[in-house]
């Protein structure tokens, strides 16, 4: 690679600062409706699948979490009421997560805003992202 300029370094600390502040808006976002941030990060993970397939194994992986951290954290949300477990079809020792309607309720209005937030960030992220080249 190149040598770094000052701009560079200005560039990841921008880059960082955005993102930190992204991060900021969001765990207040969850917060507001009475979410962890890694709470809300499941019920999005598991909205998101591609798959209806969600197992506590994937939400640990897209989580970047241990299998038990993902259980402990799956429980709680069945306790919440936004997570219900079924037994797979396939594989009847795997559980298979579902949300609740409340947590489709609460999802739904916190990727809203979300989705905003991404829209108003976009031109200052695509220039910063020129900028690291």
């Amino acid at each position: 690679g190149h040598e770094l300029t000052d701009a560079d370094y200005a560039a990841l600390a921008e880059f960082r600062y955005v993102l930190r502040q992204f991060l900021a808006f969001s765990e207040r976002g969850a917060a507001s409706c009475g979410l962890t941030p890694q709470q809300h990060q499941a019920l999005l993970a598991i909205r998101a699948a591609a798959h209806a397939n969600v197992s506590v194994g994937y939400v640990a992986e897209r989580l970047n979490l241990k299998p038990h951290s993902a259980t402990g954290l799956v429980d709680r949300l069945e306790t919440l009421g936004l997570v219900t477990r079924r037994a797979s079809p396939d594989d009847g020792r795997q559980a298979l997560l579902e949300l609740t309607q409340n947590a489709q309720t609460i999802l739904r209005q916190l990727s809203e805003t979300h989705r905003e937030e991404i829209v108003r960030l976009r031109p200052m992220l695509a220039e910063l992202l020129a900028r690291v080249d």
